[in-house]
């Protein structure tokens, strides 16, 4: 497949196309989804996700990128969920026109369909660990100076419908900001920073207080390295804004974000690595100012391939163990704790819906989640995951019942070219 890679159009020098695409089948296996809310499917389901693309280069200055999807759900007992199936549609779309181009300086405007991803994904992901990836609708100014790398943009996300060629605009919703990304001497093992400030205009928001329009403003910094032996990865958001409910009240919402490792010098190169984080919640559902933490667009595994509790609302403590079996096969070992930040507020899920209110119970653990998942990689175009995990019902879950554990066991391929 190499030879699709590099496509000449023509004899100008630069125009070129380049052909892609993946294929990933995915079958899954609950037992008690949402601790035993879900319909009970003894067999388990498969989603299937195949997505192709072509890259256009017109010279140095422009360039024309397009991306069809699919995603398939069969034998799910209840249906499909809503990123789970989308049968055909426009998943990328967008030109990109480079205003100016030099060793230094970089000036690229993007406008159409496009994938976000910043940082470490806790705030705008692709959404890669459900069927369906997400995207966004709207114009990006991406710049390169120096050192710096800034990305601006104003969007509107794009909402995931099951059938074809049906993927619209969602009106209801307006995000927009600016991402920078620079490398600082001041940070030890070669480390950068980012800054970032994002803006969330939502007409139909819900949390536990109740409904109404969220006009929502996050301020962040993270501090990162990817190093060989030590890595760390720090972030911190503060939010502002109003949420215009029954009657309209200030937002003010925060989180804190670690994640440190360290690989050793050993057979099987093990990494130990440790994960803590805080987003606030709401201390009063009666009263109108609105304290619980939006996570916005992020990640669909958030903290794994079963990922039940969301970032709102919650404290988390993650161990986790990577070892190197052979050269292609790794193994990951982790346990989650879970915590309500604030016994008033909800349990939610990532996207941010109400898994469980908080107005039934003052018991603040909600459970821990023991995992194991294995990669195995064939070759450099075909990946083998298999995962199982195990949600052992806390406090709050039997207290909100159904409170059951959750058994999850999930086997995918991955091949991409």
């Amino acid at each position: 497949l190499d030879p699709i890679k590099y496509i000449p159009l023509g004899h100008r020098e630069g125009w070129y196309v380049t052909l892609g695409g993946e294929a990933r089948p995915y079958y899954e296996w609950f037992r008690n989804e949402d601790w035993g809310e879900a319909p009970e499917d003894l067999s388990g389901f498969l989603l299937q996700r195949y997505m192709v693309h072509a890259d256009f280069h017109f010279g140095k200055g422009v360039r024309i990128f397009g991306q069809l999807k699919s995603g398939i759900e069969s034998g799910r007992t209840g249906g499909p969920r809503p990123p789970d199936e989308d049968k055909l549609d426009v998943h990328q779309a967008f030109a990109d026109v480079t205003l100016q181009s030099h060793k230094s300086r970089s000036i690229v405007l993007r406008f159409g369909r496009q994938e976000m991803s910043f940082g470490s994904q806790r705030l705008i992901a692709t959404r890669e660990g459900p069927n369906v990836r997400a995207s966004f609708d709207g114009i990006r100014l991406l710049l390169k100076e120096s050192r710096w790398k800034i990305d601006a943009f104003v969007t509107k996300p794009v909402k995931t419908n099951r059938g074809f060629f049906d993927d619209s605009p969602d009106h209801a919703v307006t995000f927009w900001g600016v991402y920078a990304v620079r490398p600082s001497s001041l940070l030890p093992f070669k480390g950068k920073v980012d800054l970032y400030y994002l803006g969330l205009d939502k007409k139909r928001a819900r949390f536990d207080q109740g409904f109404g329009r969220e006009s929502r403003q996050s301020l962040g910094t993270r501090f990162w390295n990817s190093g060989e032996a030590f890595d760390y990865n720090f972030e911190m958001v503060y939010q502002f804004g109003a949420f215009h409910s029954i009657k309209e009240g200030d937002i003010r919402a925060w989180t804190v974000a670690s994640d440190i490792g360290y690989k050793f010098r050993l057979p099987l190169k093990p990494r130990l690595g440790f994960k803590a984080n805080v987003t606030s919640g709401d201390k009063d559902p009666n009263n109108p100012n609105l304290e619980t933490f939006n996570p916005l667009f992020p990640k669909g595994n958030y903290f794994g391939q079963l990922t039940p509790v969301g970032p709102l609302n919650h404290r988390d403590l993650h161990p986790d163990v990577q070892l190197t079996l052979l050269k292609n096969i790794s193994v990951t070992g982790d346990w989650v704790f879970y915590w309500r930040q604030n016994i008033h507020d909800a349990v939610y899920g990532v996207p941010g819906n109400i898994q469980r209110t908080g107005r039934l119970s003052q018991a603040r653990f909600v459970g821990h989640q023991p995992g194991l998942e294995t990669n195995i990689q064939i070759d450099r175009h075909t990946l083998f995951s298999f995962d199982f995990a195990k949600f052992m019902a806390g406090p709050f879950l039997r207290e909100t019942p159904p409170g059951e554990n959750t058994t999850y066991l999930a086997a995918w391929v991955t091949y991409k070219f």
